[in-house]
Protein backbone atom coordinates (compact mmCIF):
# COMPACT_ATOMS: atom_id res chain seq x y z
CA UNK A 1 0.00 0.00 0.00
CA UNK A 2 1.28 3.18 -0.51
CA UNK A 3 -0.01 6.38 1.40
CA UNK A 4 2.23 9.06 -0.47
CA UNK A 5 0.03 10.19 -3.26
CA UNK A 6 1.69 13.74 -4.31
CA UNK A 7 -0.10 15.70 -7.29
CA UNK A 8 1.68 18.60 -9.00
CA UNK A 9 0.98 21.89 -7.08
CA UNK A 10 0.78 25.00 -9.55
CA UNK A 11 1.64 28.60 -8.81
CA UNK A 12 -1.64 30.59 -8.57
CA UNK A 13 -2.11 32.94 -11.55
CA UNK A 14 -3.83 36.23 -10.96
CA UNK A 15 -6.47 35.31 -13.95
CA UNK A 16 -7.34 31.95 -14.59
CA UNK A 17 -7.88 32.96 -18.60
CA UNK A 18 -4.25 33.12 -20.11
CA UNK A 19 -3.77 35.69 -22.84
CA UNK A 20 -4.44 33.13 -25.45
CA UNK A 21 -7.54 32.71 -24.30
CA UNK A 22 -7.24 29.54 -22.94
CA UNK A 23 -8.11 28.63 -18.87
CA UNK A 24 -4.71 27.42 -16.96
CA UNK A 25 -5.09 23.82 -15.67
CA UNK A 26 -3.51 22.56 -12.60
CA UNK A 27 -4.12 21.87 -8.69
CA UNK A 28 -3.35 25.25 -7.46
CA UNK A 29 -1.73 26.71 -3.87
CA UNK A 30 -4.63 29.25 -3.63
CA UNK A 31 -7.66 30.93 -4.86
CA UNK A 32 -7.89 31.97 -8.31
CA UNK A 33 -8.79 35.92 -7.85
CA UNK A 34 -9.98 36.79 -11.47
CA UNK A 35 -12.12 33.92 -13.17
CA UNK A 36 -12.19 36.28 -16.19
CA UNK A 37 -15.04 33.90 -18.18
CA UNK A 38 -15.08 36.58 -21.05
CA UNK A 39 -11.64 36.06 -22.10
CA UNK A 40 -12.30 32.37 -22.56
CA UNK A 41 -11.94 31.59 -26.32
CA UNK A 42 -14.81 29.29 -26.33
CA UNK A 43 -15.30 27.05 -29.61
CA UNK A 44 -17.87 24.77 -31.25
CA UNK A 45 -17.10 21.42 -31.62
CA UNK A 46 -15.76 21.78 -34.74
CA UNK A 47 -13.49 24.49 -34.00
CA UNK A 48 -15.71 27.71 -35.10
CA UNK A 49 -16.04 30.33 -32.60
CA UNK A 50 -19.17 29.95 -30.47
CA UNK A 51 -22.20 32.34 -30.78
CA UNK A 52 -22.86 34.49 -27.95
CA UNK A 53 -26.59 32.81 -27.01
CA UNK A 54 -24.04 29.63 -26.83
CA UNK A 55 -21.45 30.60 -24.71
CA UNK A 56 -24.15 32.00 -22.27
CA UNK A 57 -26.07 29.04 -21.81
CA UNK A 58 -22.94 27.03 -21.43
CA UNK A 59 -21.52 28.65 -18.72
CA UNK A 60 -22.50 26.99 -15.27
CA UNK A 61 -21.80 28.30 -11.67
CA UNK A 62 -22.88 26.53 -8.06
CA UNK A 63 -21.87 27.59 -4.63
CA UNK A 64 -22.58 25.13 -1.77
CA UNK A 65 -22.06 25.50 1.95
CA UNK A 66 -22.99 23.43 5.07
CA UNK A 67 -22.60 23.56 8.46
CA UNK A 68 -22.26 21.08 10.95
CA UNK A 69 -22.63 20.70 14.93
CA UNK A 70 -23.28 18.47 17.46
CA UNK A 71 -26.11 16.27 16.21
CA UNK A 72 -26.99 18.95 13.17
CA UNK A 73 -26.17 19.52 9.87
CA UNK A 74 -26.90 22.88 7.65
CA UNK A 75 -26.45 22.92 4.26
CA UNK A 76 -27.43 25.76 1.62
CA UNK A 77 -26.95 25.94 -2.46
CA UNK A 78 -27.38 28.08 -5.00
CA UNK A 79 -26.97 27.23 -8.78
CA UNK A 80 -27.33 29.24 -12.16
CA UNK A 81 -27.77 26.76 -15.10
CA UNK A 82 -29.08 29.21 -17.53
CA UNK A 83 -32.42 28.13 -18.26
CA UNK A 84 -33.08 28.10 -14.49
CA UNK A 85 -31.81 29.42 -10.87
CA UNK A 86 -32.21 26.45 -7.96
CA UNK A 87 -31.22 26.18 -4.50
CA UNK A 88 -32.69 24.40 -1.18
CA UNK A 89 -31.81 25.26 2.55
CA UNK A 90 -32.05 22.29 4.96
CA UNK A 91 -31.37 22.09 8.63
CA UNK A 92 -31.13 18.45 9.81
CA UNK A 93 -31.22 17.41 13.35
CA UNK A 94 -30.98 13.95 14.46
CA UNK A 95 -33.62 14.56 17.07
CA UNK A 96 -35.90 16.63 15.28
CA UNK A 97 -37.79 16.61 11.96
CA UNK A 98 -35.64 18.47 9.42
CA UNK A 99 -36.50 21.59 7.94
CA UNK A 100 -36.15 22.33 4.66
CA UNK A 101 -37.06 24.53 1.83
CA UNK A 102 -36.14 24.42 -2.06
CA UNK A 103 -36.48 27.18 -4.90
CA UNK A 104 -36.79 26.94 -8.39
CA UNK A 105 -36.89 29.89 -10.62
CA UNK A 106 -37.21 30.19 -14.25
CA UNK A 107 -33.78 31.71 -16.28
CA UNK A 108 -31.72 33.80 -14.07
CA UNK A 109 -34.72 35.29 -12.13
CA UNK A 110 -34.01 36.10 -8.36
CA UNK A 111 -30.65 34.51 -8.66
CA UNK A 112 -26.97 36.61 -8.70
CA UNK A 113 -23.90 34.76 -8.63
CA UNK A 114 -20.69 36.00 -6.77
CA UNK A 115 -17.68 37.27 -9.46
CA UNK A 116 -14.92 34.86 -7.83
CA UNK A 117 -14.60 32.44 -4.74
CA UNK A 118 -12.80 35.86 -2.81
CA UNK A 119 -15.17 38.78 -4.28
CA UNK A 120 -18.67 39.17 -4.93
CA UNK A 121 -22.09 37.61 -3.64
CA UNK A 122 -24.33 34.84 -4.32
CA UNK A 123 -27.91 35.18 -3.82
CA UNK A 124 -31.00 33.52 -4.59
CA UNK A 125 -34.52 34.84 -3.47
CA UNK A 126 -38.11 34.48 -4.08
CA UNK A 127 -40.51 36.93 -2.08
CA UNK A 128 -39.64 36.93 1.61
CA UNK A 129 -37.36 33.65 1.35
CA UNK A 130 -33.66 34.56 0.59
CA UNK A 131 -30.50 33.08 1.33
CA UNK A 132 -26.85 34.38 0.28
CA UNK A 133 -23.25 33.81 0.32
CA UNK A 134 -20.72 35.91 0.02
CA UNK A 135 -16.95 34.73 -0.29
CA UNK A 136 -13.90 36.74 0.56
CA UNK A 137 -10.31 36.46 0.73
CA UNK A 138 -10.57 35.86 4.33
CA UNK A 139 -13.58 34.52 4.95
CA UNK A 140 -17.03 33.68 3.62
CA UNK A 141 -20.38 34.54 5.04
CA UNK A 142 -23.45 33.08 5.18
CA UNK A 143 -27.16 34.75 5.47
CA UNK A 144 -30.46 33.07 5.67
CA UNK A 145 -34.04 34.52 5.93
CA UNK A 146 -36.11 31.46 5.12
CA UNK A 147 -39.34 32.19 7.68
CA UNK A 148 -38.66 29.85 11.16
CA UNK A 149 -34.76 29.11 9.65
CA UNK A 150 -32.62 32.33 10.16
CA UNK A 151 -28.84 33.00 10.10
CA UNK A 152 -26.11 35.08 10.34
CA UNK A 153 -22.96 32.83 9.48
CA UNK A 154 -19.17 33.44 8.92
CA UNK A 155 -16.14 31.07 8.34
CA UNK A 156 -12.75 32.08 8.74
CA UNK A 157 -10.61 30.71 5.59
CA UNK A 158 -7.20 31.95 6.74
CA UNK A 159 -6.77 28.94 8.83
CA UNK A 160 -5.66 26.68 6.36
CA UNK A 161 -5.03 26.47 2.34
CA UNK A 162 -8.12 25.62 -0.02
CA UNK A 163 -8.36 22.76 -2.44
CA UNK A 164 -8.44 24.79 -5.77
CA UNK A 165 -7.72 23.25 -9.71
CA UNK A 166 -9.36 23.67 -12.85
CA UNK A 167 -9.68 21.18 -15.48
CA UNK A 168 -10.70 20.49 -18.64
CA UNK A 169 -14.51 19.56 -18.94
CA UNK A 170 -16.08 17.47 -22.01
CA UNK A 171 -14.45 18.14 -25.48
CA UNK A 172 -14.21 21.76 -25.35
CA UNK A 173 -14.81 23.42 -21.68
CA UNK A 174 -13.43 23.59 -18.54
CA UNK A 175 -14.38 24.01 -14.99
CA UNK A 176 -12.84 25.69 -11.80
CA UNK A 177 -13.69 24.10 -8.54
CA UNK A 178 -12.78 25.43 -4.73
CA UNK A 179 -13.70 23.46 -1.81
CA UNK A 180 -12.40 23.82 1.29
CA UNK A 181 -13.31 22.20 5.11
CA UNK A 182 -13.37 21.95 8.41
CA UNK A 183 -13.59 25.85 8.63
CA UNK A 184 -14.19 27.63 12.45
CA UNK A 185 -17.58 29.13 12.45
CA UNK A 186 -19.01 32.73 14.30
CA UNK A 187 -22.63 34.40 14.23
CA UNK A 188 -25.70 33.11 14.90
CA UNK A 189 -28.10 30.34 13.81
CA UNK A 190 -31.57 29.99 15.04
CA UNK A 191 -34.71 27.58 14.02
CA UNK A 192 -38.10 28.16 15.48
CA UNK A 193 -36.03 30.31 18.40
CA UNK A 194 -33.99 27.34 19.25
CA UNK A 195 -30.54 28.84 18.83
CA UNK A 196 -27.66 26.21 17.63
CA UNK A 197 -24.40 26.84 19.73
CA UNK A 198 -21.28 27.13 17.05
CA UNK A 199 -18.22 26.59 19.44
CA UNK A 200 -17.66 22.90 17.85
CA UNK A 201 -19.16 23.71 14.84
CA UNK A 202 -17.35 23.31 11.31
CA UNK A 203 -18.04 24.68 8.15
CA UNK A 204 -17.10 24.06 4.33
CA UNK A 205 -18.22 25.61 1.05
CA UNK A 206 -18.40 24.28 -2.24
CA UNK A 207 -17.93 27.12 -5.47
CA UNK A 208 -17.36 25.38 -8.69
CA UNK A 209 -18.03 27.25 -12.10
CA UNK A 210 -16.83 27.19 -15.74
CA UNK A 211 -18.25 25.57 -19.40
CA UNK A 212 -19.77 22.31 -18.19
CA UNK A 213 -20.37 19.59 -20.09
CA UNK A 214 -23.95 18.99 -21.00
CA UNK A 215 -24.69 16.28 -19.40
CA UNK A 216 -22.84 15.19 -15.89
CA UNK A 217 -22.75 13.23 -13.13
CA UNK A 218 -21.03 12.57 -9.44
CA UNK A 219 -20.57 10.90 -6.35
CA UNK A 220 -19.54 13.37 -3.51
CA UNK A 221 -18.67 12.71 -0.11
CA UNK A 222 -17.87 15.33 2.53
CA UNK A 223 -17.14 16.12 6.67
CA UNK A 224 -16.96 18.84 8.95
CA UNK A 225 -15.66 18.05 12.27
CA UNK A 226 -13.73 18.00 14.99
CA UNK A 227 -11.79 15.02 15.78
CA UNK A 228 -9.61 14.79 19.56
CA UNK A 229 -9.65 18.44 19.62
CA UNK A 230 -8.12 18.83 15.80
CA UNK A 231 -10.11 20.05 13.46
CA UNK A 232 -11.17 17.65 10.66
CA UNK A 233 -12.77 18.15 6.76
CA UNK A 234 -13.11 15.76 3.73
CA UNK A 235 -13.79 16.20 0.25
CA UNK A 236 -14.44 13.09 -2.16
CA UNK A 237 -15.68 13.23 -5.81
CA UNK A 238 -16.13 10.84 -8.37
CA UNK A 239 -17.45 11.26 -12.02
CA UNK A 240 -17.65 14.72 -12.50
CA UNK A 241 -13.49 14.97 -13.44
CA UNK A 242 -12.44 12.96 -16.07
CA UNK A 243 -9.11 14.21 -16.53
CA UNK A 244 -6.88 12.83 -13.88
CA UNK A 245 -6.96 15.61 -11.78
CA UNK A 246 -8.43 14.84 -8.21
CA UNK A 247 -11.09 16.79 -6.39
CA UNK A 248 -10.35 15.04 -3.36
CA UNK A 249 -8.35 16.16 -0.13
CA UNK A 250 -8.53 16.10 3.61
CA UNK A 251 -7.33 18.93 6.42
CA UNK A 252 -6.53 18.07 9.70
CA UNK A 253 -5.29 20.33 12.28
CA UNK A 254 -5.19 23.39 9.13
CA UNK A 255 -3.05 21.27 6.96
CA UNK A 256 -4.32 19.77 3.55
CA UNK A 257 -3.59 16.62 2.11
CA UNK A 258 -4.36 16.07 -1.59
CA UNK A 259 -5.90 12.14 -2.10
CA UNK A 260 -6.02 9.86 -4.69
CA UNK A 261 -8.77 8.90 -6.83
CA UNK A 262 -12.17 8.03 -4.88
CA UNK A 263 -14.66 5.22 -5.25
CA UNK A 264 -18.39 4.93 -4.08
CA UNK A 265 -19.54 1.87 -4.12
CA UNK A 266 -23.48 1.91 -3.38
CA UNK A 267 -27.25 0.65 -4.02
CA UNK A 268 -28.65 3.56 -5.57
CA UNK A 269 -32.08 2.00 -5.65
CA UNK A 270 -31.67 1.05 -2.01
CA UNK A 271 -31.44 4.49 0.05
CA UNK A 272 -31.04 2.65 3.35
CA UNK A 273 -28.48 1.07 1.69
CA UNK A 274 -25.10 1.63 3.34
CA UNK A 275 -21.85 3.40 0.98
CA UNK A 276 -18.08 1.64 0.98
CA UNK A 277 -15.81 4.78 0.30
CA UNK A 278 -12.25 3.85 -0.63
CA UNK A 279 -8.79 5.60 -2.29
CA UNK A 280 -6.89 3.99 -4.94
CA UNK A 281 -3.74 4.15 -3.00
CA UNK A 282 -5.92 2.88 0.25
CA UNK A 283 -5.59 6.41 2.36
CA UNK A 284 -9.06 5.87 3.32
CA UNK A 285 -11.78 3.34 3.75
CA UNK A 286 -14.60 4.84 5.21
CA UNK A 287 -18.20 2.95 5.76
CA UNK A 288 -21.62 6.02 4.97
CA UNK A 289 -24.74 4.83 6.64
CA UNK A 290 -27.65 7.33 5.28
CA UNK A 291 -30.19 9.43 7.92
CA UNK A 292 -31.44 11.79 5.52
CA UNK A 293 -32.11 12.02 2.35
CA UNK A 294 -32.87 15.34 0.37
CA UNK A 295 -33.84 14.31 -3.09
CA UNK A 296 -35.10 16.45 -6.43
CA UNK A 297 -36.14 14.65 -9.57
CA UNK A 298 -36.95 16.79 -12.30
CA UNK A 299 -37.69 16.61 -16.20
CA UNK A 300 -38.47 20.29 -17.87
CA UNK A 301 -37.91 20.33 -21.70
CA UNK A 302 -34.12 20.58 -22.00
CA UNK A 303 -33.33 19.85 -18.18
CA UNK A 304 -33.08 16.68 -16.38
CA UNK A 305 -31.74 16.49 -12.60
CA UNK A 306 -31.80 13.27 -10.36
CA UNK A 307 -30.24 14.37 -7.12
CA UNK A 308 -29.53 12.77 -3.73
CA UNK A 309 -28.02 14.11 -0.77
CA UNK A 310 -27.84 12.24 2.16
CA UNK A 311 -27.33 13.45 5.55
CA UNK A 312 -25.54 10.42 7.71
CA UNK A 313 -22.58 8.94 9.73
CA UNK A 314 -19.36 7.73 8.63
CA UNK A 315 -16.86 5.03 10.40
CA UNK A 316 -13.79 3.88 9.46
CA UNK A 317 -10.15 4.87 9.05
CA UNK A 318 -8.19 7.29 7.43
CA UNK A 319 -4.37 7.57 7.29
CA UNK A 320 -2.10 10.62 7.34
CA UNK A 321 0.74 10.99 5.06
CA UNK A 322 3.00 10.83 8.14
CA UNK A 323 1.39 6.91 9.05
CA UNK A 324 -0.92 8.40 11.73
CA UNK A 325 -4.61 6.68 11.69
CA UNK A 326 -7.44 8.86 12.45
CA UNK A 327 -10.65 6.64 13.58
CA UNK A 328 -13.60 8.06 12.76
CA UNK A 329 -16.92 6.70 14.14
CA UNK A 330 -20.48 8.49 13.92
CA UNK A 331 -19.24 10.86 12.44
CA UNK A 332 -22.14 13.24 10.71
CA UNK A 333 -21.78 14.25 7.01
CA UNK A 334 -22.97 14.45 3.25
CA UNK A 335 -22.82 12.02 0.88
CA UNK A 336 -24.20 12.82 -2.74
CA UNK A 337 -25.18 11.01 -5.85
CA UNK A 338 -26.21 13.12 -9.01
CA UNK A 339 -26.90 13.15 -12.36
CA UNK A 340 -27.24 15.97 -14.60
CA UNK A 341 -28.72 17.31 -18.02
CA UNK A 342 -28.18 21.24 -18.02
Amino acid sequence: MSFCYSPRISQTPQQLIDRSGQPQFGIFEQSVPELNFGQFDYRTVLDKPASQLSRHFAQKQFQFVTVCGDGWLLAVAIADIRYASSGFAYLYQTDHPTFEKGLLLPLQLGCQMSESPIAGVAKLHSGKTSWSIEPGSDHWQLTIDCGPLQARLQFDKNQQPPLALCAPTGYQGFTYTEKNNALAVSGQLSLAGKNFPLEQARAGYDFSAGFMRRQTNWRWASINSVHEGKAFGLNLAAGVNETGLCENAMWFDGDIQHLSPAQFRFDRYNQQSRWQVSTLCDELELEFTPLFCRQEKVQAGLLASNFRQYVGHYQGEIRLRDGQVLKLNQCLGLAEDHYAKW
